[in-house]
């Protein structure tokens, strides 16, 4: 194989680490997944999410989680235009963000942002050292109630 064709592969198995990474972030909070989570981060990365909190270190950030599973009992993110600069061992990307979340205290609530995420290649994996998030609109929902679906039974938390 030439020279230019392994760099382009290379290049695009990178890009294909690194999306699937943010879309692991995604379904790992809607599933409730920690193997999933926890598989994306590097130990001593940190979670940054504004006025929701900022947790350094893995563990940390296993804990957190688990914290955001009991107050927003159901999540459904949408990532969106993830805008991917890959420099060697290290990339950086911005993900648009929408998503439905079930709030103890606001309720159903519609919540769009960016991600600013930092990777890293440690030992030929890809990880999360940083990500930021960069909050647009939280927007409780008003009378918001499921009628069919798998998400039907949320009424009782929405009310």
């Amino acid at each position: 194989m030439n020279t230019d064709l392994e760099t382009r592969l290379a290049r695009l198995e990178n890009r294909a680490a690194l999306e699937e990474i943010i879309y692991s972030y995604a379904q790992a909070f809607d599933r409730r997944d920690s193997a999933m989570l926890r598989s994306i981060w590097h130990e001593d990365a940190i979670l940054d999410l504004g006025d929701i909190g900022r947790y350094e270190g893995l563990e940390t950030i296993m804990t957190a989680s688990v914290e955001l599973w009991r107050t927003k009992p159901h999540m459904h993110h949408w990532m969106s235009n993830p805008l991917i600069e890959i420099a060697g061992d290290t990339a950086t990307a911005a993900t648009a963000l929408d998503c439905f979340v079930v709030d103890l205290d606001t309720g159903p609530t519609q919540v769009g942002g960016l991600y600013r995420d930092s990777f890293e290649r440690r030992d030929g994996r890809w990880g999360l050292v940083l990500r930021q998030f960069e909050l647009h609109y939280w927007t409780p929902i008003k009378n918001w109630v499921p009628t069919a679906g798998t998400d039907a039974n949320l009424e009782a938390v929405a009310a």
